[in-house]
C-alpha cells in the first residue's frame, strides 16, 4: 500500500509525506486514476455477448467501457474508478477471480464493485470465489433486466457504504 495519497482526479498532483522522526520529506508525482463514477466497467471475452451487453446497458443510460479479459481490465482500473464491474469468471489471460484479486491488491475499494458472471457455477474454483466475497453472481444466461436490478444494488450499496 502506497504511503502517498491517493484522490480521483484527471491530472496528477503533488504528494508530500513527511517522516520528522528521520527529518525526510518525501514529494512525489502521483498520476491518478479518473474518477468515472456513472461508467461500468465490462469485461467479457465472448465478443456477441460483449457487444449485447455494452449494447443494452447504452441503451438503458449507463456507460460502458468494454473490454475482452482481464489484462484489459487491469489497464482499465489503473486508469479509472468505475461504478460497477461486470465481471466474467472464464476467460483467457488473466481469468475473473485472478483479476478479482489483482484490483483487491491495486485498488481495494472497487472490490465491492463487482458482479460476477458465470455459466460455470458448478466450477469448485467459481464456488470458491462466490464463497469467499458478498458479491453478487449472474448465472448465464441471464435476463437483462436482472443485470439492472443488480447494477441498481451495487449503487445504492456503493452510496451506503460511502456514507
Amino acid at each position: 500500500m502506497s504511503p502517498f495519497p491517493i484522490k480521483p482526479t484527471n491530472s496528477p498532483f503533488r504528494a508530500a509525506v513527511e517522516f520528522p522522526s528521520h527529518g525526510l520529506r518525501v514529494v512525489r508525482e502521483v498520476e491518478t486514476p479518473s474518477c468515472l463514477s456513472n461508467t461500468v466497467l465490462l469485461l467479457e471475452d465472448d465478443a456477441a455477448l460483449n457487444e449485447a451487453i455494452t449494447s443494452f446497458l447504452r441503451e438503458s443510460g449507463i456507460e460502458v467501457v468494454a473490454v475482452r479479459n482481464g489484462v484489459e481490465g487491469v489497464h482499465q482500473v489503473l486508469k479509472h474508478d468505475f461504478e460497477v464491474i461486470l465481471c466474467d469468471l472464464m476467460m483467457p489471460t488473466l481469468p475473473g477471480d485472478m483479476f478479482f484479486r489483482a484490483v483487491g491488491r491495486m485498488r481495494p475499494h472497487l472490490c465491492e464493485r463487482f458482479i460476477f458472471m458465470t455459466g460455470h457455477g458448478a466450477n469448485q474454483n467459481v464456488q470458491k470465489l462466490v464463497a469467499s466475497t458478498h458479491n453478487a453472481v449472474l448465472a448465464k444466461p441471464f435476463d437483462f433486466k436482472e443485470l439492472l436490478e443488480l447494477i441498481a444494488f451495487v449503487r445504492v450499496r456503493n452510496i451506503q457504504l460511502a456514507a
